[in-house]
This record gives structure tokens, sequence and C-alpha cells, in this order.
């Protein structure tokens, strides 16, 4: 509540409301095809195969848009974002300056790169929740473990609150030793989103699951985890393990749990799924509480009985 608090608006607050004609009206004529191409952005975007939509080109319009309505609401001054929006900000200090004769700010940041160059980004699917409802503290540590070597140090000077001098004492560090700083770095950024408590489990769940360590029962606590009934698994028909792989999250789709299971990287337990019509029933579970899927080496979730 104090003045300089954030505040977060919904753009439909003053968008829904557009009459179209209008709009096009008392701002398209601030537009021109001459400038919008003159962006790089747009430029890039003509190059690929993918056809350039009516809808996608007006996004620059509906973003200048915003900016001159945040000014105009909440006097915003000043508009953050990525390198690859520079065409549609710039767009919006010029119609600020046009219609308002507001002096309006942009200013970029450079897209976080991997070192192959790939953005990563929602689009490059490089790109994680950071609710734990939408993903496990575990599938959080294991994205960050999974980062390629020529990134961890990088990536530990960015996502993590270590020195600089601690970091420096693994630059130099190959071979087994970089899968060492790979952990580091998986368990500071997951500290620092979740907490560092959240570490043991994870831990013991990949003690448990792939080095053969402690009981079972510890080892599915850092798994992201879904809930069945008895009616659901009872009879004949039961759950589909496709279905199951999408709401672990262990699969982004139904064809792509087919495509894991006839790949060979989907497992009830330690038994492979082979038929991707198979189904979860009563008897899957063997008299216990909850079974564990995994999907290849590294990510795996628990179905467990309400």
């Amino acid at each position: 509540d104090a003045p300089a608090d954030a505040i977060m608006v919904n753009n439909d607050d003053w968008l829904s409301g557009l009459k179209y004609l209008e709009f096009l009206r008392d701002y398209g004529t601030h537009f021109t095809i001459n400038r919008m191409m003159s962006f790089e952005s747009v430029k890039q975007r003509l190059t690929r195969e993918a056809p350039f939509s009516f809808l996608e080109f007006n996004y620059m319009i509906l973003q200048a848009y915003d900016f001159l309505e945040l000014n105009r609401r909440y006097d915003a001054k000043l508009q953050l974002g990525g390198s690859d929006q520079w065409g549609n900000m710039i767009s919006g200090v010029e119609l600020g300056r046009r219609v308002d004769s507001a002096q309006l700010y942009a200013l970029t940041a450079p897209l976080i790169t991997t070192s192959d160059g790939k953005k990563m980004g929602k689009t490059a699917g490089g790109a994680v929740w950071l609710n734990a409802d939408k993903l496990s503290e575990y599938d959080y540590w294991q994205f960050w473990r999974n980062t390629a070597d020529d990134d961890v140090i990088r990536f530990m000077k960015l996502f993590t609150e270590l020195s600089l001098e601690e970091i420096a004492t693994m630059e130099g560090w190959k071979g087994a030793e970089i899968n060492k700083a790979k952990i580091v770095l998986a368990d500071e950024a997951t500290a620092l989103l979740h907490g560092r408590e959240c570490l043991k489990a994870i831990h013991d769940t990949i003690d448990s699951m792939f080095k053969g360590g402690k009981s079972a029962q510890a080892s599915t606590e850092g798994l992201n985890r879904i809930f069945v009934s008895e009616d659901e698994v009872s009879g004949e028909n039961g759950v589909k393990f496709i279905d199951l792989f999408v709401k672990l999250g262990l699969a982004n789709s139904k064809k792509e749990a087919r495509r894991l299971i006839q790949g060979g990287g989907a497992k009830l337990g330690e038994e492979k799924i082979t038929d991707e019509f198979a189904v979860l029933d009563m008897a899957g579970f063997d008299g216990n509480k909850e079974v564990t899927l995994r999907a290849g080496k590294k990510r795996a979730g628990v179905v467990e009985l309400k």
C-alpha cells in the first residue's frame, strides 16, 4: 500500500471496451507499414516459413496502446522488456509522444540464451512454471540439473546468490566434477524459489530412485503427485496411462505420452508400459496406496489413492 509498491493490472480493463472502428480512426493513423517493416524483429519474422498473421502483426499496435494507457492511468514512463520487444516498445514511446505529447522511455535487456544460441523462453521450450502447483520442486530442480555443461557457470552467476568467489572455484571443473556443479546450481536455484527445506526430499528421491538408496516410501516425497479414487481404478476400465502421464506433467499431450510408451521410456515402477491403451487399475497398486510412473531416466510422478 506504500506509494512505491508495485501494482498488477490487467490490460483487459481498457482493451475489452475498445470499439474497432473508433480505435482505427483514433490510433491507426499513427502507425505505418513502412515503420513496422523497419524493425529487425519484423524483418526476422518475415523470413520464417510460418505465415505472419494479421493478428500477430497487430500485436505491436496493442502493446503500444497498452503503454499509452499505463501512462495515462498510472503515470508509467518507462517500459522494461527483452530485446526482442524493442520494436513494440518504441512504438509505444512514439504513440505517447504523438497522441499525448508524453515523454516515454523504453529499456531492453538482452535475451538469455543457452550456449548454442537458443533463447530461454516459452516458445523455445525453455520456460518453466514457478508455481509449485504447476511444476513440482523436484521437476524444477531437474530443470536446472539438466543444464548444458557450457552454461553451468554463467547460470550460477545469473540465477543464484552464490558469491563470485564461490563460483570461481568451480569454473575449471570438467567431467564428473561439472555434474557436481550442476547439482550446486540446481540446489541454489531451487532453494531461492521454494526454500532450502525442500532439498532434502529432492535428494532423497534421487538417491532412492536412481542410486538404489533409501526406502521407496521416502523416495516419492519430492515428486509431483496426483490422486485417483478407488472407483476410478476399480472395475474393467481403470485410468489410461496416457492420461496419467499428461496430468503428472510427464508428457505435454496424449500424443507425446503415446510416443513415450512406444519408445520404451514409460514405466510403472520398474516395469515398462508397452501398450499405449493400457490402464492403471487396482491390481496395478499391488496392495499399496501409491504407484510411481516414470518418463525416461530422470522424470517421475506419483499416483496416489484418495
